[in-house]
């Protein structure tokens, strides 16, 4: 991730308050109900996307947990949880970093005789880092089908499992219905309410 200070354009040395404040402006700023029947919509929402993710970073640093960037947080493979293949391990490197694109190309090119568990389970990470949340679904629950005691493999899939019905919808062939729309609706919510000296969402 770009540093996500930046994104928010905010110092790192800035006050959580600071911070918050921004995140908030960003957030009124990028709202997709603002962009609703415009040509910039997709644009605003990838900008809403890239502003929540650098917001949720900055809470994590701040509280201790350290930077999401090659962990379970930023829906990643851990980089030290490999099989030790060496063009899984990039892979995995290239995920973490972003290119997706490069990622999905290397794995593509892998022989259908090489496609085993993490396979499967990269493929999972680069469809979720896509938007496909029910074929990432479904390439974790094969991974876990043929390596059932990987604890990384598990772990991801009770994650998809958990947020459920909270994350996108959407396969590689059509449209989807995102949970950050959910999410965007209740952050406006608490800002109309903090706005008339309320606070719908006591914790931001």
């Amino acid at each position: 991730m770009t540093d996500p200070y930046k994104i928010l354009g905010v110092s790192p040395s800035a006050s959580d308050e600071e911070i918050k404040k921004a995140y908030r402006d960003l957030a009124r700023k990028y709202h997709p109900d603002k962009y609703r029947d415009s040509d910039l919509a997709d644009l605003a929402s990838e900008k809403m996307k890239e502003v929540n993710a650098a917001y949720e970073e900055i809470q994590k640093i701040r509280s201790g947990a350290g930077s999401s960037q090659g962990s379970y947080s930023s829906y990643g493979p851990n980089s030290s949880s490999g099989t030790g293949n060496p063009k899984f391990n990039r892979i995995r490197v290239l995920i973490n970093n972003g290119d997706i694109a490069e990622a999905e190309r290397l794995l593509s090119e892998t022989d259908a005789n090489d496609r085993a568990a993490e396979w499967h389970f990269l493929m999972g990470c680069i469809e979720l880092k896509k938007g496909n949340s029910l074929d990432a679904s479904r390439y974790f629950d094969t991974a876990c089908t043929m390596d059932p005691s990987n604890a990384e493999y598990n772990m991801m899939r009770m994650r998809m499992r958990s947020f459920g019905n909270m994350g996108n919808t959407r396969t590689s062939g059509g449209t989807y219905y995102s949970g950050c729309d959910i999410c965007t609706s209740l952050l406006c919510a608490d800002c109309c309410c903090e706005c008339m000296g309320g606070d719908l969402i006591s914790c931001c």
